[in-house]
């Protein structure tokens, strides 16, 4: 665990932080849990308040719009995965100490901009300035919804037999920062083509669409059992993640995998796997197999590609990886590599 980047493994949450919760009170109906992307609190009258948090980004190579973009949108996304978009968001900002006042007014207006877009309400937080603050992350923020109890979806839903869906490509987030971050890398050793595609996926990065087309407009609850975030640990991590939030196993085919020419090239040129890394922007979504091509259908209608990579089977089964006619364990990777070659090109002055 010592020196690991990126979010707490799974063990050590179980063995850290899943017994000591605080008070334990009954109208939590979802508290902390791996692969579980909301809590839910039991409210009166059938409604339930959804609530998600996560890092502020504030990335210095990517610029003050993209970073709000992303602290807006990342936070979104979790929220989206009940079906629901977020209403209401509580920041706290923990800037830098020589963050001057131009760039805060900059970095909060597009904050402001971004949060208007997708109904979200400002309720508070707080700010303040940090001595050594030196990271790309600039405090955290809370975002909430209320709604109907029984509408809402949670990643630890899939049903035996449903049907493992995927929007978009694998390695979404990764790749579009990366591109970002180093243009002149990825202009030289890609090419202006794959360079622009790469960049302009940036985009893409919310997957609020995604989750409210997949459930259609009037919450069809019988379409989608369970949805997850794509994010450390990509694709199959965020697969893997569902499958046991579930208590359930998966086989999950290798080449179905949606992995786009533009992700694979820019992950190579890092060395990475584009199967494993940071990809939010694509969506999980475990619906009943019958229900499977309706849901691909809708998701197309707005120009969002979704395709089916494996199938929910029983806990004793495991979870398979079916890769080049073999069947393996999938591997669970707590750590994400595209943390350290992310910060491995910094140092090596990659531009």
């Amino acid at each position: 665990m010592d020196g690991q980047l990126g979010k707490i493994a799974h063990t050590f949450f179980d063995q850290l932080v899943k017994t000591r919760l605080g008070a334990s009170r009954q109208d939590v109906i979802a508290g902390p849990q791996f692969g579980v992307d909301v809590s839910l609190i039991d409210l009166s009258e059938g409604n339930a308040l959804v609530l998600a948090s996560d890092p502020l980004s504030l990335i210095p190579s990517l610029g003050l719009e993209e970073s709000a973009w992303l602290s807006v949108h990342l936070l979104a996304n979790d929220i989206a995965t009940t079906g629901f978009a977020p209403q209401f968001g509580q920041f706290v900002l923990n800037l830098p100490a020589g963050f001057s006042k131009a760039d805060f007014d900059v970095y909060w207006d597009y904050i402001h901009r971004f949060s208007q877009e997708i109904g979200l309400a400002i309720t508070g937080g707080h700010t303040g300035f940090v001595e050594g603050q030196n990271s790309t992350i600039a405090g955290g923020a809370t975002f909430a919804t209320i709604a109907p109890k029984e509408k809402i979806k949670l990643s630890k839903n899939a049903q035996l037999g449903d049907s493992i869906l995927v929007t978009k490509s694998a390695a979404v987030s990764a790749v579009a920062i990366l591109a970002r971050s180093f243009p002149v890398t990825v202009k030289n050793k890609a090419g202006n083509e794959i360079f622009h595609a790469a960049a302009g996926s940036f985009d893409q990065l919310s997957s609020l669409k995604d989750a409210l087309l997949a459930v259609g407009s009037q919450q069809a609850a019988a379409d989608v059992s369970a949805m997850h975030d794509v994010t450390e640990g990509g694709i199959l991590g965020a697969i893997y993640e569902l499958v046991v939030a579930s208590g359930l196993g998966a086989k999950i085919y290798n080449e179905k995998l949606p992995i786009h020419d533009v992700q694979q090239q820019v992950s190579q040129l890092f060395d990475l796997d584009p199967r494993y890394i940071v990809g939010a922007g694509s969506m999980i979504i475990s619906v009943p197999q019958a229900k499977a091509m309706s849901v691909i259908q809708r998701l197309a209608s707005g120009n969002i590609p979704c395709v089916e990579v494996g199938r929910i089977g029983k806990k004793d089964e495991g979870i398979k990886l079916i890769e080049g006619g073999t069947e393996k364990e999938l591997i669970y990777h707590a750590e994400d590599p595209y943390w350290a070659a992310f910060f491995n090109a910094l140092k090596s002055g990659w531009k």
